[in-house]
């Protein structure tokens, strides 16, 4: 298991995009909308990981709830698991609080899955499986 990538819930992507190309001396490698999830991502690869910016595209998205009730900043932790459907069933096995019984669709079309943070001290952790 791995950190896959940190999701950075911000107000606008047209003024945090500058901030962050300016600090990591890039521009984002990918921009896209995932509308299951009503957001709009940017991604700058970092290595073996990323983060990941995130603007909401409706009023009911989960990171405009997020950013109404604490703000700008790290929205979830992303771990890469190899087993995705296994990791859930293990998980819940022993007493994680899954939001997502079953792998859904991400950013990049990757199979992710979110974990309630009332298991996980407080932290909203996303899976991604990896081949």
């Amino acid at each position: 298991m791995r950190i896959h990538h940190l999701g950075i819930a911000v107000e606008s992507l047209q003024a945090a995009v500058p901030i962050f190309s300016m600090l990591l001396g890039k521009p984002p490698d990918s921009e896209e909308v995932v509308a299951d999830q009503k957001v709009r991502v940017a991604v700058f690869q970092m290595g073996d990981s990323r983060l990941e910016l995130l603007e909401a595209t409706s009023e009911d998205s989960p990171i405009a709830h997020f950013l109404s009730k604490r703000g700008p900043g790290i929205q979830h932790m992303t771990l890469a698991v190899h087993d995705l459907p296994g990791t859930l069933q293990k998980l819940e096995g022993g007493g994680v609080r899954l939001i997502d019984r079953e792998p859904r669709r991400g950013a990049g079309n990757e199979r992710i899955a979110f974990l309630h943070p009332s298991s996980t001290a407080g932290v909203l952790i996303e899976l991604v499986e990896e081949p």
